[in-house]
């Protein structure tokens, strides 16, 4: 009998890991290993659990998810990794592939999406929705400068992750405390998102993420 492929889960929601684990031990060939809602946690079981690929969220306690990637391809580059996530791939899936995930999934997909998702990148390749890989397609092929997203991609992983937790109400000091930095290290990253964006002030600052997040979480 042929040894189960590993699968770690990493999410801070515990009825999404509960109903992945349930959903990937029902496999022949796939069993989870461990499971955790916290990224310091997450790095740490890389190495204790020898995972062959986990399953990432974006937000999670204790830092964020494409730093957890970052960390986790610089440590432990054997372990494969996909992103399950409700942020919408059109803004973090490349950044997810650049930072080392090898595929993308939005939490709406249909079950048999997330199977064949780690089933792909397993056997060698990149997992993205049609409509992502399209896009990506698209923007090789020709770049549209002067949107408002590409001044959006002009921010940093850890700048996008401050403007889109002001953008979700969070306070200066609560992103601090979230992302396990300085206060001060949040007004810097303010002050290289307004200068990228264009914007004058804090007032604009907060009133641009406000208006991106709510643009990007209508339904």
């Amino acid at each position: 009998m042929s040894q189960k492929t590993k699968v770690l889960l990493v999410d801070d929601h515990p009825v999404v890991r509960e109903w992945l684990a349930h959903l990937i031990n029902q496999q022949s060939d796939l069993q989870i290993c461990g499971e955790t809602d916290c990224a310091p946690k997450a790095l740490q079981m890389m190495g204790t659990m020898s995972p062959d690929i986990a399953i990432v969220d974006l937000s999670m306690k204790g830092g964020s998810g494409l730093e957890l990637i970052k960390d986790t391809k610089a440590s432990h580059p054997a372990v494969l990794l996909i992103v399950l996530s409700m942020h919408d791939e059109a803004i973090y899936a490349e950044r997810a592939l650049r930072a080392g995930a090898r595929g993308y999934i939005m939490k709406r997909e249909a079950t048999k999406k997330i199977l064949q998702a780690i089933r792909c990148v397993l056997g060698g390749q990149i997992y993205l929705s049609d409509r992502m890989a399209r896009m990506m397609a698209e923007r090789f092929v020709a770049a549209r400068p002067g949107t408002e997203g590409s001044l959006i991609e002009n921010l940093s992983d850890r700048e996008l992750e401050v403007f889109r937790l002001l953008g979700s109400g969070y306070s200066a000091r609560q992103i601090a405390d979230d992302l396990h930095i300085s206060f001060k290290t949040v007004y810097a990253f303010c002050d290289h998102i307004k200068e990228k964006l264009k914007l004058v002030n804090a007032h604009e600052l907060f009133r641009e993420a406000l208006r991106w997040h709510e643009s990007r979480h209508k339904t």
